[in-house]
């Protein structure tokens, strides 16, 4: 998923990191999580941020999870499942659980949140859910769902924190905006309070189906948005634990004998997106100049202290159907010039939308500025407030802007969905259009056949790098930190924290 929106640096954060102590005095079996960004929703259907899914996932369940290892599906709210012989009908058993209010959940329940989910004007994931023709409780612990064709990814979709389970009844009780703010789950944690601009405080969930598993009396995900503020709150223990380190803190944080530093793997990758509604933007060999006259080897020296890999495409190293000996271009800054030239965009000038406080993504901006001068471009850097960004992003306001993707399903339909077949996000806010990358893109979906499907997927990583739909620049692992007092602080490859098994001692 992508990067989410921040909140303001300066005062706030001052204000955040002076309170943490007086929190963990009162709660010593509270964890507490520092992050840059403020919660944005609890409506699962109404986001697409990771800063809200990583939340979702210990306040709501799943039918169907992903397991630690990020590679292969496992039992959530659904204890079993079958798939008719044509793909096209879905049996799941329910397990017997309930919200966090102490109601059962039952199959109504599901059929409520996936229609909702397609049905809804306001849902952000409708696409996906669209395949589905009908979603019955054939009784209170039994879902049919009848597709319209078989599709490959249905499965892994219903493991998407999008598809959390919803209380029916709690909806309709409290109404869409108060149950964005105080949700009624079943996961791990319920939502005690959320301080907008400052922290998402959690209980645990006396009411959830294990339980037993959970050590914590609760978590605080608070908000401290200057990366060196926030490394600081953990090393002076003011926080347990950090996430979004610094690849340039990593080495020296791993000297401090109080903490652990995290290198998860992941399936991140970050890139330069392009708005191609921008003047010369909207030509293919523009933008072919500007991935040749960036050296994404020197941004993962530079930048990621070469923690980070080289990306050459939009699906993740290691993930499934990952395209190996997909193009890189290599740095050419002359042949980008010429290449300007003769699209007669020599005099290009860029706004490269910057957010402010991000220590990352500010060193590459200046990076990016200098090499792209080198190819004649000028680049303007505009820092803006991390609340603004991603409002620009979707108003079309930018020519470049760096941001980041983690996969939220284990199959490549969502993510090439999202950025390459035309949704309702603009293709990641690039306003891309390709009508034969489309096609392919909803063909590869409905495609049964392995060796088939895994064509297609390399057909459409060749077709978006020859586009530069954006400009792929590197993968890296999830870098997060905690204290030696913390155990069992992990996030799995597509994000997912499993805090019902966090330790405090």
């Amino acid at each position: 998923m992508l990067r989410s929106k921040w909140m303001r640096i300066g005062l706030v954060t001052v204000m955040t990191s002076l309170s943490l102590g007086a929190t963990l005095a009162e709660a010593a079996g509270v964890l507490t999580i520092g992050r840059r960004e403020d919660s944005t929703t609890f409506d699962p259907i109404k986001t697409a941020q990771n800063i809200d899914l990583w939340v979702f996932a210990n306040v709501y369940d799943v039918l169907i999870r992903v397991d630690k290892t990020g590679t292969k599906l496992e039992p959530g709210l659904a204890e079993s499942w079958e798939v008719s012989p044509d793909g096209l009908t879905y049996t799941l058993k329910l397990r017997d659980a309930k919200f966090s209010d102490g109601s059962d959940l039952t199959a109504d329940d599901v059929v409520f949140s996936l229609t909702r989910i397609r049905d809804d004007e306001g849902s952000l994931w409708a696409d996906p859910f669209k395949v589905m023709d009908t979603v019955e409780a054939t009784d209170p612990k039994t879902v049919t769902i009848k597709l319209k064709q078989a599709t490959a990814p249905f499965l892994a979709t219903l493991a998407f924190p999008i598809a959390s389970v919803l209380s029916k009844k709690g909806f309709e009780t409290l109404g869409p905006e108060k149950y964005a703010e105080t949700p009624i789950g079943s996961g791990a944690f319920t939502i005690t309070e959320w301080r907008r601009g400052d922290r998402v405080i959690l209980t645990k969930n006396p009411h959830f189906w294990e339980a037993d598993r959970v050590s914590l009396d609760g978590v605080e995900w608070i908000s401290v948005p200057d990366d060196n503020t926030r490394m600081l709150n953990v090393q002076a223990g003011q926080l347990d634990t950090a996430i979004f380190v610094p690849f340039s803190r990593v080495a020296e944080l791993q000297k401090d004998s109080n903490l652990t530093v995290h290198l998860d793997p992941s399936t991140r990758e970050d890139h330069l997106l392009i708005n191609h509604e921008h003047g010369a933007l909207a030509k293919k060999e523009v933008r072919q100049a500007l991935d040749l006259a960036i050296d994404e080897q020197a941004v993962v020296d530079t930048v990621t202290f070469g923690y980070g890999e080289v990306a050459n495409s939009y699906v993740p190293k290691g993930a499934l159907y990952y395209y190996a000996d997909n193009l890189k271009r290599p740095y050419d800054p002359e042949k980008a010039k010429q290449m300007l030239a003769d699209a007669r965009a020599s005099d290009l000038t860029l706004n490269y939308v910057v957010r402010a406080g991000d220590e990352i993504v500010e060193q590459t901006a200046v990076l990016l500025q200098q090499q792209l001068a080198k190819a004649g471009v000028t680049v303007q850097i505009q820092k803006v407030d991390p609340s603004q960004e991603w409002d620009m992003l979707v108003a079309g306001d930018y020519d470049v802007c760096v941001n980041y993707w983690t996969n939220d399903i284990l199959d490549p339909d969502q993510k090439t969905t999202f950025v390459l077949g035309h949704d309702a996000n603009m293709n990641y806010m690039t306003r891309y259009n390709n009508e034969k990358v489309k096609e392919l893109v909803a063909a590869a979906r409905i495609e049964m056949d392995p060796a088939k499907r895994e064509q297609m997927y390399t057909d459409l990583q060749k077709m978006a790098k020859e586009d530069v739909n954006w400009i792929d620049l590197y993968y890296s692992p999830f870098i997060n930190v905690s204290r030696n007092n913390i155990e069992n602080f992990y996030q799995n490859p597509l994000g997912r924290f499993f805090l019902e098994d966090v330790v405090k001692n």
